[in-house]
């Protein structure tokens, strides 16, 4: 280490107040010496992205870092992945960062620009990664200095953008043994770099997709009448069934269906034999969640029955809601503020897309924040998903800055 970070003396974590505390100084001379290094493996990680179940350079990369800072990390048994435990004691606050990179051309003119074709870090997971490998050296020089008051657990995951999903795997290698809470960052270029967003209650959607598939006898669409007309059958199920679950479920619950693919026939002047539409269901409430399948099969049925047309149905489980915690939220927004500064923290909005750091709240208390990483003034928003998605690297400094103060917080709150 170039630098050297301290605890403040006594040890006392429970007030993280600037005025009071020389930890935001320490961390800020700590990022200022070590800042360009973690830059550094943030381009390296975007120009060798690997996607879901690949994660094995990245993971080696992480790993290395972590015994070099003298720590003892833990491969996932595939080697995708990797666990790491900073400090003693029973209670455990985790930290979750996810590996993996998506299936997309990077198509930036940049030094870092992915060198592998048609993959590229378009998440900002390159940046996660980074933000956590940050906190976890800062954190083992704290540990080797006098302690942190307990344990923190980083989780390095694999496959956070895959439908068979990484959480699971981390869960069912001890993720979250002894865990009190936990908790999680996600880039957000909406957010301009500086501005850390946090909300209690629901946060992101849960997604689940349907594939529905009709069959049934085609013909000429001169006579119609002879034929259970798959288009029709179709139309009738990518219009009413949307429309229909808005009057069968409560609208607080948020739960929408879009259909994204719909494919039947080729010929303008033959209905086809069969037909098919593929959508997504993203749903904010726990219990609307549980009960989407039955609801939403039941529904395609009957709005298909008229028709004559035969009908299946594929309801496929993607992942559940993130719904953050009360008392975890509380926790990160007063971390966040300790280390930025309260106006730097803001009410992040809730997302409808997807997130598998859901499964960890099915097990335990936290949450999940946004961490601004839009270039302030700057005219073009790069959304997440998008070929040409880029961060304003100062980001991460503020991600480890948040951090650091939330696992040290977290470990001397007793709402765990």
């Amino acid at each position: 280490m170039t630098s050297a970070l301290t605890l403040p003396k006594g040890g006392s974590l429970t007030s993280f107040v600037p005025d009071d505390d020389p930890l935001p100084g320490q961390l800020d001379r700590w990022l200022a010496a070590r800042g360009a290094d973690l830059v550094a493996v943030r381009r390296h990680i975007h120009a060798h992205p690997e996607l879901s179940h690949q994660e094995f350079e990245t993971a080696s990369l992480v790993a290395r870092e972590l015994s070099a800072a003298g720590l003892q990390p833990k491969f996932l048994p595939r080697g995708n992945g990797v666990m790491c435990d900073i400090g003693e004691g029973d209670r455990v606050i985790a930290l979750r960062a996810d590996l993996d990179a998506l299936p997309l051309q990077d198509v930036k003119d940049v030094p870092y620009r992915s060198t592998v074709p048609n993959v590229t870090h378009a998440c900002g997971h390159d940046v996660h990664t980074t933000v956590l490998l940050g906190v976890g050296l800062a954190l083992a020089q704290l540990e080797a200095q006098g302690g942190i008051g307990g344990r923190v657990r980083l989780i390095f995951q694999p496959a956070e953008e895959s439908i068979s999903s990484g959480a699971p795997d981390m869960i069912s290698a001890g993720a979250l043994k002894d865990v009190a809470a936990i908790y999680a960052l996600h880039c957000a270029p909406q957010l301009p770099v500086g501005l850390v967003g946090v909300r209690s209650g629901p946060f992101t959607a849960a997604c689940d997709v349907v594939e529905v598939k009709l069959s049934g006898r085609g013909g000429h669409t001169a006579r119609p009448h002879l034929t259970a007309d798959l288009v029709y059958a179709l139309g009738k199920v990518v219009t009413e069934v949307p429309g229909l679950l808005g009057r069968r479920v409560d609208p607080r619950a948020g739960l929408s269906l879009v259909f994204g693919a719909i494919r039947a026939g080729e010929a303008s002047n033959a209905i086809p034999n069969e037909g098919s539409a593929k959508g997504t269901i993203r749903v904010l409430n726990r219990d609307a969640w549980r009960e989407a399948p039955d609801l939403v099969t039941q529904l395609i049925h009957d709005v298909v029955a008229g028709t004559g047309a035969d009908v299946h149905v594929n309801y496929i489980r993607g992942v559940p809601p993130v719904i953050n915690d009360r008392m975890a939220a509380a926790v990160v927004a007063g971390a966040a503020g300790a280390a930025l500064g309260a106006e730097r923290v803001v009410e992040a909005e809730i997302s409808m897309g997807g997130e598998d750091f859901a499964y960890y709240l099915e097990h335990v208390p936290g949450a999940m924040i946004r961490l601004g990483t839009g270039v302030p003034g700057s005219t073009e928003v790069l959304d997440i998903h998008q070929s040409r998605f880029d961060v304003d690297e100062r980001a991460i400094g503020y991600g480890v800055r948040t951090m650091v103060h939330t696992a040290l917080a977290a470990l001397a709150s007793p709402s765990f």
